[in-house]
């Protein structure tokens, strides 16, 4: 008797292979349903951008009329805008979770506190849009600034780390701390030593969560500082300082693609009277919107990537 024999399918074992491989099939299915349209959404930008794409378009200022030039000084105010709000929301943000899963005591005030965290995190951004105007640019005495943009971004974001760094704490194993606190080692450095080491993944998640949202929102900082277009003379070095209005590219493609139409006519540069548009500018300005849409997508990549490229570090240098 050979194996082909020996070891014949039952009727019950066809069913649960056939069963498996329908499961198997429906997942399948579903997690292509979910990244086609992603895909399309991309491929989509990416065509409607082609007559504009370049590193001459992420790096020079936009001129006549957004017919030409670029869009570096959105570019550039985005990334004072994710940076100075990471600055703010990241340490404050992690410093809170700490002391809520590791210092506080398990009582009504701690978990008001919880329930609070937990539904700012679902604010509408248009409702910390309206803090940031009250509390930042007419309270504070900011004006519509980086600053004021930046701080209620933080404000904003904030929530989400908190509950990523209280969520990564809590997984690491309580024995872990009691094996610590039993060699006699403070709950301050087994905290440093031990228990952040160990969950440092999952509070970089919240991070990267942070970074992107901050890069893509508009609400928080249409009424905060951002401006649809601040003129720069050409060969001009583009910076902003923090008590400044500036450009950023959420809003650069939100007025570019709403409040902004393509001009049929431009001035001419030597008798100041209005000419048609060439073809070419007419494309390019047309495209002007999917551009920035792509780059605001490369912008956000950029800084996932390198947040997980450090996330990544810091699990294979782990001590244990």
């Amino acid at each position: 008797m050979n194996d082909s024999q020996r070891f014949t399918k039952t009727t019950f074992t066809q069913k649960k292979e056939s069963r498996e491989k329908w499961v198997k099939v429906l997942l399948f299915m579903v997690t292509l349903s979910m990244a086609l349209p992603v895909i399309l959404l991309v491929s989509f930008l990416v065509h409607k951008a082609l007559p504009v794409l370049s590193l001459n378009f992420i790096t020079d200022i936009p001129r006549d009329l957004m017919s030409a030039g670029g869009i570096w000084p959105a570019v550039l105010g985005t990334i004072y805008l994710v940076v100075l709000s990471l600055l703010v929301a990241a340490p404050v943000g992690v410093m809170a979770g700490i002391y809520l899963n590791e210092y506080a005591k398990d009582n009504w005030l701690t978990r008001i506190i919880n329930l609070a965290v937990i539904n700012l995190a679902g604010v509408p951004s248009i409702v910390h849009a309206l803090f940031g105007l009250g509390a930042f640019v007419m309270f504070a005495g900011l004006g519509e600034s980086v600053i004021a943009a930046s701080l209620t971004l933080a404000v904003m974001t904030m929530p989400v780390v908190i509950t990523s760094t209280r969520e990564a704490l809590s997984a690491v194993p309580m024995s872990f701390r009691e094996a610590s606190w039993n060699l006699g080692v403070s709950r301050w450095q087994t905290i440093r030593g031990v228990v952040l080491p160990n969950s440092i993944s999952g509070i970089l998640t919240g991070v990267i969560l942070e970074v992107s949202r901050a890069a893509g929102e508009t609400a928080p900082i249409m009424i905060t500082g951002a401006a649809a277009s601040i003129t720069f003379r050409q060969g001009e070095t583009v910076y902003y300082l923090l008590g400044e209005k500036f450009m950023a590219l959420s809003y650069h493609l939100y007025y570019t693609s709403m409040g902004w139409k393509v001009p049929d006519k431009l001035p001419n540069p030597e008798t100041g009277e209005m000419v048609p548009m060439t073809q070419a500018a007419l494309e390019y300005a047309q495209a002007f919107p999917y551009g920035t849409a792509v780059v605001l997508l490369g912008v956000v990549l950029l800084f996932n990537s390198v947040s997980i490229a450090f996330r990544y570090y810091l699990r294979t240098h782990r001590k244990w």
